[in-house]
Parts: structure tokens; sequence; C-alpha cells
């Protein structure tokens, strides 16, 4: 696949993706990892959704199935956590919610890669990962190193559609560039600044948001790809006030709650 077969995200499609999401104010079920709780609802309240980060075994299936969307994270895993994630992404699934996996470090450990296939077999509706973790996915990488990718995103773009193909979901790969596909078409999403790498939990926090989207815009290649151009035009803006990755936190959230649909 050439780059000019890929076409590049439609600000007319991002304002409209973003509107719809700020009027619904989405309810956000995260199951996610211990490290980068605080940052993921900060995103999602700053974007304009509703996050819940409910992970008690009581209620967490009840919760799934009334939430807008779910979302899932690998990142640190350990028995009773990893039920609760099955049991969440199977409430959501048999009442039509859609969840978004991010399988952290996919092909880091054999325990972990077990996890990941066992929940991609119960149907997100979108895979959110960086380019090593959705190549090993689809059989054609060992993986990153931890939780960085040692791929560019562009080597990931067949990678995707293979998976995407294989388990009849969305699959979207954060970079340099951002892709989004359905197997067939993609998308991809430019900009950014690569800034954003030295805060934890950006990644992390950018597949809760792409649950949001997805619960108040239904699932598409389109909605994935404007919730990456929105999150790559609040990280520009976050960049060019910041003074180092600190303030670039703080920045990030400001710009994520001043951008407006008119700015795209």
């Amino acid at each position: 696949m050439t780059d000019s077969s890929i076409l590049t995200a439609d600000p007319k499609n991002t304002a409209k993706k973003l509107e719809t999401f700020r009027s619904i104010r989405p309810l956000v079920h995260c199951i996610t990892n211990e490290v980068v709780q605080e940052i993921t609802a900060n995103v999602l309240l700053a974007a304009g959704a509703s996050p819940a980060m409910v992970v008690g075994e009581g209620e967490t299936e009840q919760f799934a199935s009334i939430a807008n969307a779910v979302s899932v994270n690998v990142g640190t895993p350990y028995e009773n956590r990893v039920a609760i994630m099955k049991k969440a992404a199977r409430a959501a699934s048999e009442a039509g919610r859609p969840w978004v996996l991010d399988p952290v470090a996919a092909g880091g450990m054999p325990w972990r890669n077990k996890i990941i296939f066992e929940l991609l077999e119960l149907g997100p509706a979108a895979v959110r990962g960086n380019a090593s973790e959705i190549r090993f996915l689809a059989g054609v990488g060992t993986g990153g190193k931890g939780v960085d990718s040692l791929d560019s995103s562009e080597q990931a773009v067949e990678a995707a559609k293979t998976l995407a193909k294989k388990y009849k979901t969305l699959v979207v790969v954060t970079g340099e560039t951002d892709y989004a596909t359905d197997g067939e078409r993609v998308l991809a999403a430019r900009g950014g600044n690569p800034m954003i790498t030295l805060v934890v939990g950006t990644g992390c926090s950018l597949s809760s948001l792409l649950a949001g989207f997805i619960g108040a815009n239904g699932a598409s290649v389109e909605t994935c790809i404007a919730c990456c151009d929105y999150v790559n035009r609040a990280g520009e803006l976050a960049a060019a006030r910041a003074k180092g990755p600190g303030s670039f936190h703080c920045e990030y959230l400001d710009a994520l709650w001043l951008l407006q649909p008119g700015n795209f």
C-alpha cells in the first residue's frame, strides 16, 4: 500500500465527531492499569466525557452493561483484575456496548500474551496499540521494548489490516502518524508532537478516549481517526506552550478542554 492510497483525516469529520461526543458526554467504564488512572480520568474529563474507574468484582458486569463504552487496558494485570476485564468485556458485548482493548506490551511475556488473545476473542469494537504491539498480535513481529514500540506505525499498517479482518474489529495504530483500519479501508491522522511520549499514560488515556468517541459516535474508521486527529491537535497546542514534559502534561489537558469543533 502506498501513502497516496491512505486518506488523511478530514477536519470536518473530526469537528462533527467531537461535537457529538461532547453533546452526549459518554460514560466510559475504565478498567485500566494503576499507573495511568489519574491521567486517564483527567483526559476524559477535559475532553468532555464522564469517566468511571469501576473495578469491583461485584459491580463491574452491571456497570459495563450501562456505560456508553468500556475501556480495557492490560498494563498491570493480575489474576483478579484479568477476571474483571473478561467479565466487563462479556457484559458489554451482551448489552451491545462497545469496548476497546489496549494490549499494553503485547509480545513481552507469554502469560500476558495469553490474556490479550483471550480478550481479543471476546469481540472488542476496537484495538488501540503501538506498532510493535499490533505487529505481534498479527503474527508478524516479536513485540516492543516494554511499552515502547520498536517499529514505526507505517510498518504496522498491513498488520493492522490483518488483525482487523481476523477479529472483525477496528484497529488503531498510533505513532508518528496514526492509522485506523477496518481491514479494508485505512485512514491516517498526522501531526501531534513527540513530547507526548514523555508523559506517562498519554497512550493509555487515548484508548479510553477512543472508547468514549465510539460510544458516542458508533464504531467506524472515521470515528477512530477523528479521535486521533483531536488528540494530535491538542498535542501540538500543548507543545507550543510547554517548557518540558511536566508543563506539557498540564497544557495537554488544557488543550483538550479548549479545542472546539470550530478549530478543525
